[in-house]
């Protein structure tokens, strides 16, 4: 689970199978607190379950609530989601920016994302207790996302940022350090102009385009890795073969 404290609030919601849905995103995106306030259904029936499939702890631990403010009360930033534009819903975010945003608070304060009701959305006086509107852009013919469907593209774009922050891309693991990358640069340096493929008196010149692929690239530990054992192999090849400590040597 991630260290972030951020609850996802469903005002009202309508549906079992919708708040089984909700559960299940919840869960494939790390987040393990609900908060239902005033929910129309049961939230532990046998359709919200079947929805939920291996999230049915996210479903038993929802905490319900008999109004929004008393599920915000504990909150220092909350999100509330809308549809609708006016001259109370002005400097909406998108949920890119709202993820950018949330995600430093909720590594010490507790956050909120909240959904309105599947027919209307959340009361303008709903709003008033959130300090920033989120809102999907959406076709026009259709704006209204189905209230899991509009949890999923929210809690994806948290996944997505809170990977970029630790230096993730698309589920990599860290990216390299500058050191690990220096030392990838210095072996090639040697090994290319060993092989006659660099320019003795000009190395770098054609080493830069390499270090622009490769930053372009975002290489983790593992790729440098697997970079460093081919310039070993072109080493061996070519007769000399190189320790780390001659590398560093020869380029003091």
């Amino acid at each position: 689970m991630a260290c972030e404290k951020l609850a996802v609030v469903l005002v009202e919601p309508q549906g079992a199978l919708n708040i089984g849905s909700v559960c299940r995103a919840m869960l494939n995106f790390g987040i393990d607190e609900l908060r239902l306030v005033n929910p129309q259904v049961d939230h532990l029936s046998r359709d919200a379950r079947l929805m939920a499939v291996k999230a049915a702890s996210v479903l038993e631990s929802a905490k319900t609530y008999t109004c929004l403010e008393a599920a915000l009360a504990d909150c220092a930033l909350s999100f509330g989601t809308t549809r609708r534009f006016g001259r109370y819903r002005e400097d909406l975010m998108h949920p890119d920016e709202a993820a950018r945003s949330l995600l430093p608070i909720a590594q010490h304060g507790q956050v909120a994302l909240v959904f309105g009701r599947e027919d209307k959305g959340l009361l303008t006086a709903e709003l008033d207790l959130c300090q920033h509107f989120i809102t999907i852009p959406t076709n026009e013919e259709l704006p209204s996302m189905n209230l899991a469907q509009a949890v999923v593209v929210c809690l994806y774009e948290v996944k997505k940022v809170r990977g970029e922050l630790v230096g993730q891309e698309h589920g990599r693991k860290k990216l390299a350090d500058n050191a690990e990358l220096e030392a990838l640069y210095q072996h090639m340096r040697q090994s290319l102009v060993h092989i006659g493929y660099l320019d003795s008196q000009n190395p770098d010149h054609i080493l830069r385009s390499f270090r622009r692929i490769f930053g372009r690239s975002g290489l983790n530990s593992r790729e440098v890795s697997i970079l460093r054992g081919l310039f070993n192999q072109i080493d061996l090849f070519s007769g000399q073969k190189l320790t780390r400590k001659q590398i560093r040597e020869d380029n003091a």
